[in-house]
């Protein structure tokens, strides 16, 4: 028996609504089972900055699915039985995750059965064509503690280095000792959260949602994703030393009490003109290339 035709291509009334009845039951189904996982996951684009953009990544996934929604329906339906073993090793996933107290891994398993259920109901062209829009969906799920933590303190010593040379090119004595970088007036530490991971995540993702919008060149829009790393760790310098100067010309108090927390707005806005005006700058080289050219 076909599970496409089965689902989704029934002939006459009754049968397809038994098809959208079997589609409405599926759905319940793995919202049953993930309830708690995707609960979880709401719960920490809520609540924790570093993945405040989550919210946005499944609606943009959604529109981008939508706005193919005509090629994916004229690609013919060749369902592969192969799906039902990427069912499964989601489903190992799952299980595997939650004994485990591994929310990546949870949290992965829902999109590998996703992709799964494609392949089972609708074929391979089908996932082909929501690759993008799936492997997106990734950028939604935190990523595991021992990966961040790698990231974490690299970016914490740049952010030093880099806040310490710019308090040095306007004129404020410093010594920077590690990851703390001690002023006249107050010492500031460069904590996890002042590593620059969040600017970077959010960046990466506004890269990927601003090329796909306003670059139709693959290699381009992998510059504009690379360019989110030096973006981050410059505004992310840039919100210390501003936290810095505030703390010796004015007090100590605020510039580590409404200033830092309200500069973190306000540095991915400035982060997100660097970014914007990263890629002008390379359309101004290529119409200056183009003109030499002719």
């Amino acid at each position: 028996m076909n599970p496409g035709k089965m689902l989704f291509r029934s002939a006459g009334g009754f049968p397809r609504r038994t098809g959208w009845l079997q589609a409405v039951l599926l759905v319940l189904l793995l919202g049953l089972v993930y309830s708690e996982i995707l609960a979880g996951l709401l719960r920490d684009w809520w609540f924790d900055d570093n993945y405040s953009h989550g919210f946005l990544v499944p609606v943009f996934a959604v529109w981008v699915l939508w706005q193919r929604r005509k090629r994916i329906a004229a690609l013919p339906p060749k369902p592969s039985w192969f799906g039902l073993f990427v069912i499964a090793a989601a489903l190992a996933m799952l299980i595997a995750g939650v004994l485990g107290a591994e929310l990546f891994l949870s949290r992965s398993s829902f999109l590998f059965l996703l992709a799964g259920l494609v392949i089972y109901f609708l074929g391979w062209q089908h996932l082909r064509a929501m690759l993008f829009p799936w492997g997106f969906l990734f950028l939604m799920i935190p990523i595991p503690a021992i990966i961040y933590n790698q990231f974490t303190f690299p970016l914490q010593t740049l952010a030093s280095r880099v806040a310490a040379w710019l308090f040095g090119l306007v004129g404020v004595p410093v010594l920077r000792e590690g990851n703390v970088i001690r002023l006249p007036a107050m010492t500031l530490e460069v904590a996890e959260a002042c590593s620059g991971i969040r600017s970077l995540i959010s960046l990466g993702t506004l890269a990927i949602i601003y090329g796909y919008f306003f670059e139709p060149r693959i290699r381009r829009r992998l510059l504009l994703v690379l360019a989110a790393v030096p973006v981050a760790v410059v505004a992310n310098g840039l919100r210390i030393m501003g936290t810095g100067l505030l703390g010796e010309y004015w007090s100590p108090d605020k510039a580590q009490g409404f200033f830092h927390s309200f500069s973190g707005w306000v540095i991915f806005i400035f982060s997100a003109g660097m970014f914007f005006s990263f890629h002008r700058a390379m359309r101004l080289a290529d119409q200056l290339r183009g003109a030499r050219e002719t």
